[in-house]
């Protein structure tokens, strides 16, 4: 079986505004009640998955990233820098549990991997 997006994550150069108008739009709720202060974005629809909005550094550009689920990240990280991708943001221990890393792909198209929490 293939491995999922779970999430997606928009980095804009003004976090509050680029919430603040999805959220309208599309009639989602904020949620901003977690430890690294992460304004997600919950759309409440059957069949949906929720998303965020974090800020772009000040040399990134505004952009939207999928977040796909590696069950070994370490794993999954050799497989796609043997195929051309480079690691940007190293695996990491988020607050919560699961860890996270950023890639780019051959194209240098960013993208994110999570690993659940292990119980």
């Amino acid at each position: 079986m293939g491995a999922a997006v779970t999430r997606w994550q928009i980095l804009s150069k003004d976090p509050e505004a680029s919430t603040s108008f999805y959220a309208t739009v599309f009639g989602w709720t904020i949620h901003s009640d977690n430890p690294l202060g992460y304004r997600e974005l919950r759309s409440n629809a059957k069949g949906g998955i929720d998303g965020g909005v974090w800020p772009c550094p000040p040399e990134g550009r505004p952009m939207v990233q999928l977040f796909i689920e590696a069950p070994d990240i370490e794993v999954t990280i050799r497989a796609a820098t043997r195929l051309g991708a480079r690691v940007i943001i190293s695996p990491q221990l988020l607050p919560q549990g699961e860890r996270m890393a950023v890639l780019t792909d051959p194209e240098g198209i960013p993208f994110g991997l999570v690993q659940s929490a292990r119980a």
